[in-house]
């Protein structure tokens, strides 16, 4: 992890399009400011976690299961190479 030091109005910027700048500290946070292009999402961490976890939720549904296992029957089958057993 790299930590950095910054005080109130200076800034650290990520690659050529991120920046990230101190805008208020205070004894109970820091309040940043965040640019960043409009293709890259940034979330606060509880935030992006949800997500994940709603995500991950979402690909074990049955529902998705019936829907690839339905679209993995009606692929055309494929010849496999006579030196390859089958599984």
């Amino acid at each position: 992890m790299l930590i950095f030091s910054r005080k109130r109005d200076e800034a650290i910027v990520i690659g050529d399009g991120i920046e990230i700048r101190v805008l208020r500290t205070g004894r109970d946070g820091v309040k940043l400011g965040v640019t960043a292009p409009a293709a890259i999402a940034v979330h606060r961490r509880e935030i992006y976690d949800l997500i994940r976890a709603e995500n991950a939720v979402a690909a074990r549904s049955p529902g998705e299961l019936r829907h690839l296992m339905a679209r993995l029957r009606a692929a055309p089958r494929r010849a496999m190479p006579a030196d390859v057993p089958p599984a």
